[in-house]
């Protein structure tokens, strides 16, 4: 079988095939650069302004830092993938890093980090439908819930037909929006410093090294795309050109992150809050677009999000494909999402503890120890490589237990 799969590799990755024998299906690179800036634009985009205010204008130096760093783990991930034919998705790097054990560490980081960041959406909901109509209250049988409360279970109640899909071709085409509300949101937040009477006019701080932690984390959240790489990787035509895919990824996105961190720092300076659309100001046309355009975006990504949660559930069960099941089990994460959401509605402190606790993880500890355990013993004239692999693991290492420790307590003080 792995002379079989050498075969078929050698025949994607080798231009000089005869045209018939070249596989004619999979993902043109322009598509899967789109699918890759998918996966990294997300809420993130909301909170780099206040990432920025926590360690000051030097920060941004960490904010191109991270993306390099994540950037090469992403190239790791594609060389683990290419020595062997089998592996397909992130969780199978693991396994042939380290067998079963491997594979469940994987899958527990990256299916908690994929958990967490839909309960964002259900937070970001609700903080943005309360900035749209304040000091709303539900009355439901006698039952009295607060505004914000009560949009998160209307927007859990919305979202929960979507979840009903399983097929990621349907959802692609609901997903791939998430490109252009970036840029909208971008593009909203300019005019209403320009046009809007707000202005450029905060100073900052040049560093604050108490608030670091914080920004680092929130950077990393930004980045944190890894869990489907390899899948994007995979699906391509030509997986040699994968590495220009995530080298046009991180440089747009990097450049779409900066200028909205700088933009929302210049406007309102360290007065910014956890999401830039609720300091906009009410009733002018740019924030009621930039918050639409918010709202929009987790009603077309969570169930993305959910889907491996939910299909790696209906796989270690027996009911095998059983409709009804998924509907259940969907239904039941769904809840459980909710419940986190209610339970601990801190939008940028939840997305700092998932970025240091997390993302750190899946996006710069385990690349880079699984690449160094599968390429153990191939080579050793790359010493100087492994050097470097080994201490980007350290400081990932450093950079998460402090990031964790740090959010962990701002949680609990808001708690």
């Amino acid at each position: 079988m792995d002379i079989v799969g050498d075969r078929m590799a050698e025949k994607v990755e080798n231009p000089s095939l005869p045209h018939a024998e070249r596989p004619i299906k999979g993902t043109t690179f322009i598509r899967t650069c789109f699918n890759g800036l998918n996966a990294l634009s997300g809420v993130g985009i909301l909170s780099i302004p206040f990432a920025l205010s926590q360690g000051g204008w030097l920060s941004l130096c960490l904010l191109v830092v991270i993306s390099v760093l994540c950037c090469y783990t992403g190239l790791l991930l594609q060389l683990c993938m290419g020595s062997h034919p089998s592996v397909k998705t992130y969780p199978d790097i693991g396994e042939l890093a380290f067998g079963r054990a491997g594979r469940a560490l994987v899958c527990f980081f990256m299916y908690l980090e994929l958990y967490l960041v839909a309960v964002e959406f259900l937070i970001l909901e609700g903080d943005n439908l309360e900035k749209l109509f304040p000091q709303t209250v539900f009355n439901i049988h006698g039952l009295r819930i607060n505004g914000k409360q009560g949009f998160v279970l209307l927007s859990a109640l919305v979202i929960w037909p979507t979840t009903w899909l399983r097929s990621m071709g349907a959802l692609a085409y609901v997903s791939a929006s998430g490109c252009l509300a970036s840029v909208i949101l971008v593009f909203c937040v300019l005019w209403v410093g320009a046009g809007d009477g707000v202005g450029f006019h905060e100073k900052g701080t040049l560093v604050d090294w108490a608030g670091l932690p914080t920004s680092i984390s929130l950077y990393t959240f930004c980045y944190c795309g890894h869990a489907v790489f390899p899948t994007l990787c995979n699906s391509m035509k030509d997986r040699s050109r994968f590495s220009r895919v995530l080298l046009v990824c991180f440089i747009t996105s990097t450049i779409n992150y900066g200028t909205m961190a700088v933009l929302g720092y210049l406007m309102y300076g360290d007065g910014i809050k956890s999401q830039v659309t609720l300091n906009l100001p009410t009733g002018k046309l740019a924030s009621k677009l930039a918050i639409y355009t918010t709202l929009i975006n987790p009603f077309a990504k969570y169930a993305v999000m959910i889907n491996p949660i939910a299909t790696a559930i209906e796989s270690a069960g027996p009911f095998g494909e059983s409709r009804w099941v998924g509907i259940v089990i969907r239904t039941v994460v769904l809840i459980g999402t909710v419940i986190v959401a209610l339970c601990m509605p801190f939008f940028g402190e939840v997305m700092a503890f998932t970025g240091a606790f997390l993302s750190v993880t899946v996006s710069i500890v385990l690349p880079c120890v699984c690449y160094l355990r599968i390429s153990k013993g191939r080579s050793r004239k790359c010493g100087a490589e492994r050097m470097v692999i080994i201490g980007i693991v350290v400081v990932g290492v450093f950079v998460g237990v402090v990031g964790t420790f740090s959010s962990l307590r701002q949680i609990i003080r808001r708690l």
